[in-house]
């Protein structure tokens, strides 16, 4: 009776004790460094193919039927602008469906919409196929979009920035290889030849992301929001988002790649008045692009690391307030060697932002909510990658060259001083 009595107390009854379920970075904890290289080769070669039209494009579109000198340079500004339009329009898209779907199916399907667009590129008839193809390739691809959401969700917190700084040396990689690339492929394959080329990279990109590529994805668990436990008081376990806060990083996000890209539409006329005579100006300005790029691919996973060390929002306020500072001294120069020089500086600085901002992202909201929130940095990025040339070519017009580099140094100056309100705000 007394034995009976004590087994059946609730004192004595052994504790039931519920394993809590994984969550998707540590079911994919022992794939993710894995995958972390398939996304740094993969988003090199698609941006290679991307970029490498850079030289001959208006070459491609005269051979297009487009013959008047100010029609071939609108097209061809239209032609590479539509790719980065149809990204931002539907990076926030594929980040949702990650999130229910997967991260690896984002990836083949970026890879190999991309590998069929592309192609059909090197057969189009007129310069609306060339423009409607390029904007479909920013519609249907995005493969380092999808990349960033995967290696972001992927790798351990604390290690999240210095994976997001190696995913953005690579994919600075490809846009720095891509114009000396299609510099020199068409003369030997011809420009039609050179998109084959191009979508046979992108196509074995696919490839090695079907069959390298490894994800533990649970529809039933990953997909579902943690709000709901939240709501019944299951100790907070899910993160609201604030959002105020997720706006500065989307602003800071736009004026990363707005900084970078406003002195594109000027910085052949910029070049030729310091100097520079006309059968070098193409080259030189060549050279002069690419220098941020390899800048950013010197510091890029450095800066990404300090973000895992000392905390992101310093990064991102610091690498502001410097890359502000080094656009400045960029309308005095005299020689396109020191604007080289600085353009390099610059890229060394804005390097460290676009990781520390991706690793802020996914703290800033519940795990199952990650894929869609990187998917609208991604967007914010690609436009300003495009609202970027046009603000540039306005500014150059009606102030002159030298007000793009003021104009622009003082909007990151004052986005550092977004930055920092946002840092205040999140630790109060």
């Amino acid at each position: 009776m007394n034995t009976t009595t004590v087994s059946s107390s609730p004192a004595a009854a052994p504790r039931q004790t519920t394993p809590q379920p994984r969550g998707y970075s540590e079911r994919n904890a022992q794939y993710w460094q894995r995958n972390l290289v398939v996304c740094v080769i993969g988003s090199f070669t698609t941006l290679v193919s991307l970029s490498m039209l850079l030289p001959f494009l208006p070459i491609y579109v005269r051979q297009l039927g487009v013959t008047s000198q100010s029609a071939v340079i609108q097209w061809s500004g239209v032609a590479f602008g539509a790719t980065f339009l149809g990204t931002a329009v539907t990076a926030p898209i594929w980040g949702r469906l990650a999130d229910r779907y997967g991260r690896k199916p984002m990836l083949v399907r970026a890879a190999i919409g991309m590998a069929v667009v592309m192609s059909l590129i090197g057969v189009a008839h007129n310069v609306y196929e060339l423009v409607a193809l390029r904007l479909i390739a920013g519609l249907v691809g995005g493969y380092a979009s999808a990349s960033t959401v995967m290696v972001g969700t992927q790798a351990p917190r604390e290690r999240a920035g210095w994976a997001l700084g190696i995913l953005s040396t690579g994919a600075l990689a490809g846009n720095l290889i891509g114009p000396l690339v299609g510099g020199v492929l068409p003369g030997w394959i011809g420009i039609r030849g050179t998109f084959f080329a191009g979508g046979a990279m992108i196509a074995a990109a696919a490839l090695l992301t079907i069959f390298v590529v490894k994800e533990e994805f649970h529809p039933e668990s990953d997909a579902k929001s943690h709000a709901s436990s939240a709501a019944a008081g299951s100790g907070g376990s899910a993160r609201r988002p604030d959002y105020a806060v997720v706006a500065a990083l989307l602003v800071t996000a736009m004026m990363v790649l707005l900084a970078n890209m406003s002195i594109e539409p000027v910085i052949t006329v910029y070049i030729g008045s310091l100097g520079v005579g006309a059968a070098h100006l193409a080259r030189v300005a060549g050279v002069v692009m690419a220098c941020s790029a390899l800048g950013s691919m010197l510091t890029a996973a450095r800066l990404g690391a300090l973000a895992d060390r000392f905390g992101s929002w310093r990064v991102i306020i610091v690498c502001l307030v410097l890359t502000g500072l080094a656009m400045v001294p960029q309308a005095f120069v005299t020689h396109w060697w020191q604007l080289a020089g600085l353009r390099v500086v610059m890229g060394m600085t804005i390097a460290g932002l676009l990781p520390s901002i991706g690793k802020l992202a996914r703290q800033s909201v519940d795990e199952s909510q990650t894929g869609r929130l990187l998917g609208y940095l991604q967007s914010a990025q690609f436009s300003g990658q495009v609202v970027g040339p046009v603000i540039g070519g306005v500014i150059g017009v009606h102030f002159g060259l030298h007000a793009v580099f003021f104009v622009t140094g003082a909007l990151l100056v004052a986005c550092g001083g977004l930055a920092h309100w946002a840092q205040r705000r999140a630790h109060a």
